[in-house]
């Protein structure tokens, strides 16, 4: 049911014919449920005829990179040369369900402009692909480009107006919409509601200026991970009583090479603060091919990692990772440190020291969490406080010295070997036993009367024992 009411969101135009017909039911319902690392991809132009019904699609169909590049095509070769792309850091088919108007009740929706006012309903254009391969996703903006011939434009409804934009030369405009799980106190509902709004203002202000477009709205990752069906054959029944399995996708680490691999970082979450906004960038870093790496550097006694991410809090940001590699006579071996971590920006620069992420050169470090929170172990800790920055790394690994290949050495874990558990079980044995140990001793130190009172003689006179 929950795809069938995404579709009627996505079905609600007219020109449309491939979102009307029931065939994409049973395909939007397979996709809900096998989808975990593939995302909707919603296509709309200004011009007529682009694409027709998606008959080859069956169910269960994923849209590869070859199978997008056939759609993209025709719609880049023959329709205008201005392309939009509204890229959401999550976005999956079941926000339509959850917070569209699915049952004809469109003032509740919050993708009010994206269904009636501007974009699907109004559009001669579009095209609905419910799931398509992360991978073809994050090689979109690079696809675009080579097609177009025109570098990616980060803009926003401000830089947006100031823009003339012409129908003859080629134009992609890259318009980034949060939705993020750490948004502040504000429901997705919300976030969605605003991100519509600023699609509806975008294509208000090409609409003004009668320019021809043809627009994409997608996602870097899914937000919502459906639960494996392996039998959705056999029925759904049967899989809404199965339990959700947590099933994580591992990316390759972050590689510096310059003639091999010299710098390997790795998190499960890398996750950055500014003015207590929370941004995460995991999805941002790791098994991106477009990672900006400009001004890393490698040799035997120092490496810099450099990752630089545009448009972060509406700016440029760069993180740089500083470790160094020192000989000491003392354990006859040499040992790296993470000496600081380097937060550039607006032309400041903010230092958290890291010195106590270190380790014997030949390994890797590992940490479960390196943080700037200090109820996540404060291992890198602000050189200037209160610091308007705050960054939290889970799952951290990096290796900057003895690299071989893209895996990572053995890792020296900065977890002790006496955790809070081993002190307590230690600690509570050790007062046991000394109960036992001194009631013991009181049992061993009693003694018994050697003396017995004989009528015939004396009394006995008693003294007390000691």
């Amino acid at each position: 049911m929950a795809a069938m009411a995404a579709a009627r969101v996505l079905a609600g135009t007219r020109r449309a014919p491939a979102l009307r017909q029931m065939r994409w039911l049973p395909l939007l319902l397979v996709a809900v449920a096998a989808a975990e690392q593939q995302v909707p991809l919603v296509l709309w132009s200004s011009d007529r005829d682009l694409w027709g019904p998606a008959a080859s699609t069956h169910e269960g169909h994923i849209t590869s990179d070859m199978q997008l590049s056939t759609y993209l095509d025709p719609a880049l070769e023959l329709g205008p040369r201005n392309v939009l792309l509204f890229l959401q850091d999550k976005l999956s088919i079941e926000d339509f369900t959850a917070y569209g108007g699915v049952f004809g009740n469109k003032q509740d929706s919050a993708f009010s402009n994206l269904e009636v006012r501007n974009a699907l309903d109004l559009a001669p254009s579009s095209l609905v692909l419910p799931a398509v391969d992360w991978y073809a996703v994050s090689t979109l903006t690079t696809y675009l480009q080579e097609k177009l011939g025109a570098s990616p434009l980060h803009v926003d409804l401000a830089t947006l107006r100031e823009l003339k934009l012409n129908a003859s030369l080629p134009a992609l405009l890259l318009i980034r919409l949060p939705y993020t799980s750490s948004s502040g106190l504000m429901a997705p509902r919300e976030v969605l509601t605003g991100n519509d709004e600023v699609i509806g203002q975008v294509l208000s202000t090409l609409k003004s200026e009668d320019v021809p477009y043809t627009a994409a709205l997608t996602a870097v990752r899914p937000s919502r991970v459906a639960r494996d069906v392996a039998m959705v054959a056999g029925g759904l029944g049967r899989q809404l009583l199965q339990k959700q399995l947590a099933s994580a996708t591992v990316y390759p680490p972050v590689s510096y090479n310059d003639t091999a691999p010299r710098i390997l970082f790795w998190a499960q979450n890398f996750s950055v603060a500014y003015r207590d906004h929370w941004e995460d960038l995991t999805f941002l870093t790791f098994g991106i091919q477009e990672l900006n790496l400009t001004g890393s550097f490698w040799n035997d006694s120092y490496a810099r990692l450099s990752l630089t991410y545009e448009e972060l809090f509406g700016t440029t940001v760069t993180f740089r990772f500083i470790l160094a590699n020192r000989f000491y006579p003392v354990s006859a071996r040499h040992w790296f440190t993470m000496e600081r971590l380097e937060i550039h920006s607006n032309g400041s620069v903010a230092y958290f020291n890291a010195s106590q992420v270190t380790g014997p050169s030949i390994y890797s470090f590992h940490c479960e969490y390196v943080s700037s929170l200090s109820k996540n172990g404060n291992l890198l800790v602000p050189r200037l406080q209160p610091s308007l920055w705050e960054v939290t790394l889970r799952d951290f690994q990096i290796q900057a010295f003895n690299v071989s290949g893209e895996q990572f050495s053995y890792a020296s874990d900065c977890a002790g070997f006496f955790s809070p558990g081993i002190w307590m079980g230690l600690l509570t044995s050790l007062f046991m036993l000394f109960i036992f140990t001194y009631g013991l001793h009181m049992i061993l130190s009693l003694k018994t009367m050697d003396r017995f009172d004989d009528h015939k003689g004396p009394t006995i006179s008693l003294t007390q024992i000691v």
